[in-house]
């Protein structure tokens, strides 16, 4: 369905780390654009309900960092964990994970999840608006391959994992070289 499509432009609010500002909380704001994420690179872009949540943090997060030598192999060239969280969120929840190799994206406002058609309302579960779980390899901002998992819906009652794991996204680039 989104093979072939070129990534919406929009500008996410990052915090990054500055040393120069000093203190307990060296971060300043930055805004970096889509182009600045996937322009002239091939990266996994995957996304998911919320930071800190079982599923994300437990499995597809930790499967995409500890598999990045894996798909480095395979030609990608950045893996990008994005999620309809504030800067803030998630930065604590990269510390807390101890990333090394995925680069979280906040879509605090669901911007760029909005204009791929993946927002849903999570209201169910408290949440508010948020995204569907996806994962996608993308090169120079044109999604190569999509892995949407089933049963796209608002308040959804489950939390559906599998079609988006790395696992599942690996073995299509294994079998899909070029």
């Amino acid at each position: 369905m989104h093979t072939g499509f070129k990534l919406p432009e929009v500008t996410f609010h990052t915090r990054v780390r500055d040393e120069s500002i000093g203190g307990s909380n060296p971060f300043r704001w930055e805004d970096k654009t889509t182009a600045d994420y996937f322009a002239g690179k091939r990266v996994v872009l995957f996304s998911l309900p919320g930071a800190f949540t079982p599923t994300c943090s437990t499995y597809q997060l930790p499967g995409f960092e500890k598999g990045y030598d894996e798909f480095a192999k395979h030609g990608i060239d950045a893996i990008y964990c994005m999620s309809v969280n504030d800067a803030f969120v998630m930065n604590k929840w990269a510390q807390d994970q101890k990333l090394s190799n995925v680069q979280v994206i906040p879509d605090g406002s669901g911007g760029f999840t909005r204009r791929l058609g993946m927002l849903v309302h999570k209201d169910n579960l408290g949440f508010g608006m948020r995204s569907w779980r996806y994962a996608a390899v993308v090169k120079d901002g044109v999604i190569e391959a999509w892995f949407e998992e089933p049963g796209l819906c608002d308040n959804h009652g489950e939390d559906p994992y599998g079609v988006s794991s790395p696992e599942t996204v690996l073995k299509w680039l294994a079998e899909n070289k070029g």
